[in-house]
């Protein structure tokens, strides 16, 4: 379909064009936007939008296409394409513009929505507030069924969802909350009080996006309310944003737990310098931390002199060690993030770790036991090397529990103790085992 329109685009045929975007979803259309490169293109397809979805598919874009776009339209097209913008979608384009563009976009809003705009960038980031949207419907207390539709039909059009209303006393203190589905199913002259959700759940404008986006799987909701410290309600927020919260946090999370320092851009938008100045501090950190073992590997030199043998088993066991902490810490790291693990269970969780260690490094010594005396037909370094087995998984899975939980607890993201950083610290270890294992064990061969 795109081929079709950037083919009818350049043989000028835009009545054509024009049916084409007339029944595309604005999801597709903004995917469109974002891989033209012709600017003069892309100002001529914006223009033959229907003007009722045109906003629509400019809050879809991405940053960059929207900036564009913004330069090529006049002020009377940017007003309207402003004016048909949800409050959230606003305030997210005036935090990813530049300061020149933020400007126009500011001389061309309504007072109304100057007034809004301010009040919303003043939230903290990543809070309720830098999230909410403050098209909602709401209903005084005391009205009935009938009154309440009534209020629909009159101001629904221009809130971002409807299905969902919100009670409030004359001061909009909230109250309750009531369903579309719910007053459609009462009597018309039924008082919206009787009917509504007294005890409803709701976020403060401080507090953190993560928390809510989780609120919104755990309590399955399509829309959440928002209060101040008054609980009077100033905005509601939706699924859609929640979605892109939860996105937004798992990217965050996966790029801590590959040992790099988050970035807000997209991987291919994010220039080469900007890739190496968020991997650069980590692997430098890494490196010098690898360091220990290193120094650790020229301490025991005199063991690996007068058993040449037992070196060839050190990557094995650095490997070993940093694999078994990686799927500990990885597993953790998700329970916290999903709330399924807690800070009170660190004993169960450890625990269950060590128990899982036991029968993981049993398996593990069992084969290599095996396989020593096969090829080596060496009992005693056998020994070694398997109980040594044993010792580094036992090691890594707890550290591997122990250490997210331990950030977690002071209050630090739990995914930088993920995979580089657990193998490093279990390397570190797994030499100390090994060797003192190895002088203890067969210091008469020494």
């Amino acid at each position: 379909m795109n081929y079709n329109i950037l083919d009818l685009m350049n043989n000028k045929q835009y009545s054509l064009v024009k049916q084409l975007v007339e029944d595309m979803e604005e999801a597709d259309l903004a995917e469109l936007f974002n891989q033209l490169v012709d600017h003069d293109q892309a100002t001529k397809l914006f223009r033959l939008l229907p003007k009722e979805t045109a906003a629509e598919v400019f809050s879809y874009m991405d940053p960059e296409s929207q900036e564009m776009i913004i330069g090529v339209l006049t002020d009377n097209e940017l007003r309207h394409i402003l004016d048909d913008l949800y409050m959230d979608d606003y305030v997210d384009l005036m935090e990813e513009m530049p300061a020149n563009v933020v400007k126009r976009l500011m001389q061309n809003s309504t007072p109304q929505n100057r007034k809004l705009i301010n009040q919303y960038l003043k939230y903290p980031d990543d809070s309720a507030g830098s999230l909410m949207t403050n098209e909602y419907v709401y209903f005084k207390s005391g009205i009935t069924i009938q009154q309440g539709f009534d209020i629909i039909r009159q101001n629904g059009v221009d809130k971002e969802t409807i299905y969902t209303g919100y009670v409030t006393s004359a001061r909009k203190e909230l109250l309750g909350v009531v369903t579309v589905r719910e007053m459609l199913l009462a009597r018309p002259d039924v008082l919206i009080d009787d009917i509504m959700e007294q005890n409803p759940i709701y976020v403060h404008t401080h507090d953190d996006q993560e928390e809510i986006a989780k609120m919104f799987s755990r309590y399955d909701m399509l829309a959440m309310p928002v209060v101040d410290s008054e609980r009077r309600i100033v905005g509601i927020i939706t699924i859609d944003d929640a979605v892109d919260v939860i996105q937004d946090e798992n990217t965050e999370d996966f790029e801590k737990m590959a040992g790099m320092m988050p970035s807000d851009e997209s991987y291919l938008r994010t220039s080469v310098l900007t890739l190496a100045k968020h991997r650069i501090p980590w692997l430098m950190i890494l490196m010098i931390s690898a360091m220990v073992t290193g120094a650790m590997l020229e301490h025991y030199e005199t063991a690996f002199v007068g058993i040449p043998i037992l070196v060839a088993f050190i990557p094995q066991i650095m490997d070993t060690g940093g694999n078994c902490g990686s799927q500990a810490s990885t597993m953790i790291i998700r329970g916290l993030a999903l709330d399924e693990i807690k800070l009170r269970d660190f004993f169960r969780v450890l625990w269950k770790e060590i128990r899982v260690a036991l029968l993981c490094g049993a398996a593990l010594s069992v084969v290599n036991f095996a396989r020593i005396m096969i090829q080596y037909h060496d009992v005693q370094v056998a020994i070694v090397v398997s109980g040594t087995l044993v010792l580094t998984v036992c090691i890594a899975k707890s550290l591997g529990c122990v250490l997210p939980m331990l950030a977690k607890k002071l209050h630090l993201d739990p995914a930088i103790m993920a995979s580089p950083l657990i193998t490093t610290i279990t390397d570190a270890f797994s030499i100390y085992v090994y060797f003192n294992f190895a002088l203890w064990y067969l210091g008469s061969r020494l």
